[in-house]
């Protein structure tokens, strides 16, 4: 027996305009698009109020702490978040205890996943074993199993023989190695970007730009050599940037991701020992910020990621020296990247979605995400573009509240989401 859905009264973006649209979902597929569609009369009519509709948001970073780390997020709580941000697709760290470094133990987390999670959840399998960073996990194995992604997201892998036979195995299934780029002797135990201001402000040791861009150029050189594809997670510098660009150029099999925070932020911006500001990698300085911004523009970054990362409130109040990295996005990333960029006109609506749905389908190849094309599955985010929100943890679903933009005023605060076309968010 078919179930048959019918959206009414949305906008979407077409040739860079908003048109009017509905859209027909008939057993979780997009059957029709289009300003008047044909209406079965058993379809369920859901009313948009005249709000946008885009394909289902995808982010290719997030931390959901299951198994381990539960008191900070679980899957269930992790997945709400994604879903009340518009996301319909997430790509789950592998920074658990334990991990999922054998194909068993990856098995049985992606069944975790499926059991708990309210969106579709891909999940990374480590780069190596224990994610310390001495001995490449079996790829082929993991691959087997299901393995798509592979990342030691948290730890940078100091040895370069480890990245060089990881990256050998990794060439051979197609398959990328996404990099938290840091070698851990430049970053100096550093807990705030090192600069001649906020750093020696707040007296607080600075982790210097340099130690993000040289593991980048090493991995760069391990990729050109292997064939892999290499992806940097969370870039932050304006060198860093510079080397993808013209690693680009030269041909070699590099993508990159950059954060909201990292297009929003910059040290200036913290003015005391708040470690609501403190992520890794740090906030940077305004020309890397600005190169943030320009390196996502002429397409050298090629997608946005949240790099949710939720941690409880006790922690987070111990300042930079004791609390842990990281901040949550998925709740958020949507509406202050609408209204900081495409109200104020520095990029269109077209370019955000595309660098949250698109893009990271293209470079990550994900064949179920949706792409709010007829047939696809329907993976569905509405948004309310026209009227002002503000930014409150307490509405958070996430178990984090993490973040240094409370209070903020925002538009385009998600109303619905759908998930093959099951709604699994909507805002009463």
């Amino acid at each position: 027996m078919s179930r048959a859905t019918l959206l009414i009264n949305g906008r979407r973006v077409y040739n860079d305009r908003l048109v009017k649209s509905e859209v027909l979902i008939v057993n979780g597929k997009i059957i029709e698009i289009g300003e008047h569609v044909h209406e079965p009369g058993d379809a369920e009519k859901i009313d948009l109020n005249n709000n946008l509709i885009t394909p289902g948001l995808i982010d290719v970073h997030v931390h959901l702490r299951e198994p381990g780390y539960t008191n900070k997020e679980t899957i269930a709580t992790g997945s709400k978040a994604a879903a009340h941000g518009g996301f319909t697709t997430i790509a789950a760290m592998a920074n658990l205890n334990p991990t999922c470094d054998t194909p068993e133990k990856f098995k049985e987390q992606v069944n975790r996943n499926e059991k708990a999670g309210l969106v579709k959840i891909l999940q990374y399998s480590p780069v190596t074993v224990n994610r310390a960073g001495k001995q490449p996990v079996n790829v082929a194995d993991q691959y087997q199993a299901g393995a798509r992604l592979f990342s030691d997201d948290g730890a940078g892998i100091q040895d370069a023989g480890v990245v060089y036979q990881a990256m050998q195995q990794l060439a051979k299934v197609n398959a990328p190695l996404c990099d938290h780029a840091q070698d851990n002797q430049l970053a100096q135990n550093g807990v705030i970007n090192d600069g001649a201001a906020i750093a020696k402000k707040l007296s607080l040791p600075g982790m210097p730009a340099i130690s993000e861009t040289a593991q980048i150029a090493r991995n760069l050189v391990i990729a050109q050599a292997t064939g892999a594809h290499y992806h940097v997670c969370h870039v932050s510098t304006k060198e860093s940037i510079d080397l993808i660009r013209y690693a680009k150029q030269q041909g070699i099999n590099v993508t990159c991701e950059v954060t909201p925070h990292h297009l929003l932020l910059a040290d200036a911006d913290i003015k005391e020992d708040d470690a609501e500001f403190k992520m890794n990698p740090p906030l940077r300085r305004r020309i890397d910020q600005q190169a943030c911004l320009v390196g996502l523009l002429d397409g050298t970054i090629d997608c946005i990621a949240t790099d949710h990362a939720p941690h409880t409130d006790a922690e987070k109040q111990q300042g930079f020296l004791n609390s842990p990295n990281g901040i949550v996005g998925s709740e958020t990333a949507f509406a202050l990247l609408y209204t900081h960029f495409v109200k104020t006109g520095i990029y269109t609506l077209t370019q955000l979605i595309d660098w949250l749905t698109a893009k990271p389908q293209t470079v990550f190849n994900l064949e179920n995400a949706g792409l709010l094309k007829v047939g696809d599955p329907a993976d569905i985010a509405v948004f309310d573009i026209d009227h002002q929100d503000i930014i409150r943890p307490e509405q958070f679903f996430s178990k984090g509240h993490n973040t240094p933009f409370v209070g903020d005023q925002i538009y385009g605060m998600t109303k619905k989401t759908f998930v093959d076309g099951k709604l699994v968010y909507t805002e009463d």
